[in-house]
């Protein structure tokens, strides 16, 4: 088969996507490990849940309107300190193959489950400071995700470790513009993390390399079969490397809201969250394997490195964009019970490609395509007032991807789902509430269809996706 790689400095690409841009954009868009597309959480609120986050505005009672709609502040009367967390159980299985850029079969197994659990936190407190004017605060995630694959496993080179969250401080405040209708906004502080790794194929790189300088005229073809012969009895097949990144940012967004009291029963809510754009900055360190030290020492290739050494601890940055988002939330109340829903659109669009730079110029800018569309999040739920202390709660929602089997790869395995809830609460005082909830998502397989490395090593398949999400939360009144 006929070998192709992309334009010279190959030798910088396993370095550029493998440890950093596929890496970093990987775990931006990995398999959802909660309620909600890519790599969004709805995990900040077990009453919530409950319904599926129907009426999550609009139901009332739940001080994570803080961080989900401010101007819905107006409806608590009083000062609260709620704190809520929800545990995560996400899994995730890639059935399928590998070839190397020559159409070699890539060895190993097919990753494990690359799920796991993950405990996500979120703090919310919320008072009221004058006739309608309310003030609160909260703490919670409203992007992560972590999956782990396999050391040995056949996309080594486009994923191993993968972890990745957004941590949210917001400042809130409602005003009642009068008994019907109130306005809210936040101020936002948010922090990312990033943690990622992948193997590198150095065989791969090693013969791009000199194809590359063949190409371009710097080496006779005489040579480069001398060379490529000494590459493949140096750093055959299987000659694996290490790639890890770390690296974190602070960026600042908003958020404004309004609340409409229809009538004495039916409430309809909005909330636009805006974009948020990081710049990552951290460094990239690499396990090179000695028979590949061997080979970039050789003088008759130094030469082809254009003066510089790849795989060398780095600084690097990348931008990208946490998505806006636009909610709506309707709520209707009876005595014994009450149902709403909810549509919340991502404008995920904006994820059309990530560009790396980096600090060693041996490691020049690139950029990885991903091409998002936009998504709905659409759900139904309700309660019933079992007894004044008692309350259940139950819903149904769909949740779109925003991805497409064309780009998709096993950092993003993500693909529509529908999902299913319960839940409880316990009212134990007029003071102290209890609330519970479960959740399963269920996720259609996930087409994985020729997803390349940075090496081009090719992955297809599918994976199988699963999800379970239990939450609870204490609320105190004051």
């Amino acid at each position: 088969m006929h070998m192709s790689f992309r334009s010279l400095t190959g030798a910088a690409r396993p370095l550029a996507l493998a440890a950093l841009s596929a890496a970093i954009v990987g775990a931006l868009v990995a398999p959802s490990v909660a309620n909600a597309s890519a790599f969004q959480l709805l995990a900040n609120s077990a009453t919530g849940m409950g319904r599926a986050y129907a009426g999550s505005a609009t139901a009332g009672g739940d001080v994570s309107v803080v961080a989900n709609n401010p101007a819905a502040m107006s409806d608590l009367d009083g000062t609260y300190l709620q704190a809520d967390i929800t545990a995560i159980n996400f899994g995730t299985q890639f059935h399928g193959t590998a070839t190397d850029a020559l159409g070699r079969p890539i060895s190993g197994g097919n990753g494990g489950d690359a799920g796991t659990t993950l405990p996500v936190p979120a703090l919310y407190f919320a008072t009221k400071v004058a006739d309608g004017i309310h003030v609160g605060a909260a703490f919670d995630v409203p992007f992560g995700f972590k999956t782990n694959y396999d050391q040995n496993w056949v996309g080594r080179y486009n994923a191993l470790e993968s972890k990745f969250q957004s941590l949210d401080t917001t400042l809130s405040a409602s005003f009642d513009i009068n008994s019907n209708f109130s306005l809210g906004v936040s101020a936002i502080a948010e922090k990312t993390s990033a943690t990622l790794s992948n193997a590198i194929n150095y065989n791969a790189v090693g013969l791009g390399l000199i194809q590359q300088a063949a190409m371009a005229g710097e080496i006779s073809p005489a040579m480069a079969q001398a060379l490529g012969a000494q590459v493949g009895a140096v750093v055959p097949p299987g000659s694996d490397g290490y790639g890890k990144l770390n690296g974190n940012d602070w960026a600042w967004g908003y958020q404004l809201a309004a609340e409409w009291k229809m009538t004495s029963q039916d409430k309809l809510a909005v909330d636009y969250r805006s974009k948020i754009s990081h710049r990552l900055e951290g460094t990239a360190n690499f396990t090179v394997p000695d028979n590949v030290v061997a080979l970039l020492s050789n003088p008759a290739v130094a030469p082809l490195l254009g003066g510089g050494l790849p795989f060398t601890h780095t600084n690097g940055t990348a931008v990208f964009t946490n998505p806006a988002t636009v909610g709506f939330s309707y709520w209707h109340q009876e005595e014994k019970f009450g149902f709403g829903a909810d549509a919340d659109w991502t404008e995920w669009d904006v994820f059309k490609n990530l560009t790396v730079n980096y600090a060693n110029p041996a490691q020049p800018t690139t950029t990885q395509p991903f091409n998002w569309h936009n998504s709905w999040y659409v759900s139904f739920g309700g309660e019933y007032y079992l007894t004044d202390q008692f309350t259940l709660r139950a819903g149904v929602a769909y949740d779109q991807t925003p991805t497409t089997a064309q780009y998709r790869e096993p950092r993003v395995p993500d693909e529509s789902r529908k999902l299913a809830s319960i839940g409880v609460g316990y009212k134990a005082s007029e003071h102290f509430q209890l609330n519970a909830s479960y959740e399963h998502v269920f996720v259609n397989n996930a087409s994985i269809n020729a997803a390349q490395s940075a090496t081009l090593d090719t992955l297809t398949g599918y994976s199988e996706d699963y999800g379970n999400v239990l939450s609870l939360s204490a609320q105190y009144k004051f």
